[in-house]
């Protein structure tokens, strides 16, 4: 149990903050048809993987921290499938793609290995 979390500290949030923030500025050069769509999907979907991380810090066990970094997880996946749609309809430019697969992926393996640290420690 840990009551003192601080969520700015954690690496994986500073980077998903960096990474929500870069979806809004790619999503601003988006067709102006799409912001009701998938403009609006990958930000709600970017902004919640560093939202979960933040409120989960606040929860009193490691085990429910680790609930909200499944949804991280969730979140960055569903990030990984709208970002490929954006890339196949041509949105996205491969470089640009790959650059964001990266970045993202970054992210992913932070908070499996969170994750995993928090479920091992109360096993």
């Amino acid at each position: 149990m840990n009551s003192a979390r601080n969520f700015r500290k954690y690496k994986v949030w500073q980077d998903a903050v960096d990474f929500a923030t870069l979806v809004y500025e790619v999503t601003s050069k988006l067709p102006w048809f799409e912001k009701k769509g998938l403009c609006d999907q990958l930000q709600r979907a970017a902004v919640s993987i560093s939202s979960n991380i933040a409120e989960g810090s606040a929860k009193p066990s490691d085990v429910e921290f680790a609930h909200f970094l499944d949804h991280s997880i969730g979140s960055a996946f569903e990030v990984e499938t709208q970002l490929l749609i954006a890339k196949n309809v041509k949105y996205l430019t491969p470089e640009l793609y790959q650059e964001l697969l990266f970045k993202l992926e970054e992210i992913e393996k932070q908070l499996h290995g969170l994750s995993n640290t928090l479920r091992k420690e109360n096993s």
